[in-house]
């Protein structure tokens, strides 16, 4: 299991803090919040309808591994990552989330989305997961370009429609922590997909 810190609790207007409390307003302790993939289970599985979103998102993943794209992290943010159940009283209806991927040695985006099309149909992932998947190729020739796709997700990500600011969470795509945070789904009442 990995361990990596903790998102800071909801403020009083049910976002998480894009700076940690308590901290220099310079501190790089800030949005995105780097976590273990069971700390974020632990944290966000507060419900029952959190944790069959939560299952769909892990499903997700697996299908992710599946394909050989087990490098790289995801940025979770949206309604998932806000207190809807207090602020507009209702639960979350899904998750946000950008997966920063390292395709695996000799693959392409075009040879991928042959082999796994199914991945990338955003239609099907949401209704199926209830993931509102997004991706972003690491290791694309040009460095700018990188840079572009993740200001952009960070700048969409890093405040409501409102205009509130709000932090998000990062984790590592790697599989180490989804057995873990799988049964911590199943312990809680969840059911396993898996």
């Amino acid at each position: 299991m990995t361990i990596q810190g903790v998102v800071p609790e909801w403020t009083s207007s049910g976002v998480v803090p894009p700076i940690r409390p308590d901290v220099d307003g310079a501190s790089p302790d800030r949005s995105p919040y780097q976590v273990g993939l069971g700390q974020f289970c632990e944290q966000f599985g507060t419900t029952q309808e959190r944790c069959h979103i939560l299952n769909g998102f892990l499903d997700f993943r697996r299908e992710l591994h599946n394909a050989g794209l087990v490098t790289g992290f995801q940025w979770l943010d949206g309604s998932f990552l806000e207190r809807v159940e207090l602020t507009q009283k209702r639960p979350p209806r899904d998750v946000d989330v950008v997966s920063f991927l390292q395709l695996p040695d000799g693959e392409t985006q075009a040879t991928l989305l042959k082999r796994a099309p199914a991945l990338f149909d955003h239609h099907r992932v949401k209704t199926d997961y209830n993931v509102d998947a997004y991706f972003s190729f690491l290791g694309q020739p040009s460095t700018s370009f990188i840079v572009r796709q993740i200001a952009y997700w960070y700048s969409m990500w890093s405040h409501r429609r409102d205009g509130l600011w709000k932090g998000f969470v990062q984790i590592s795509l790697a599989p180490d922590d989804d057995a873990f945070a799988r049964q911590f789904i199943v312990d809680k009442g969840g059911v396993d997909h898996g």
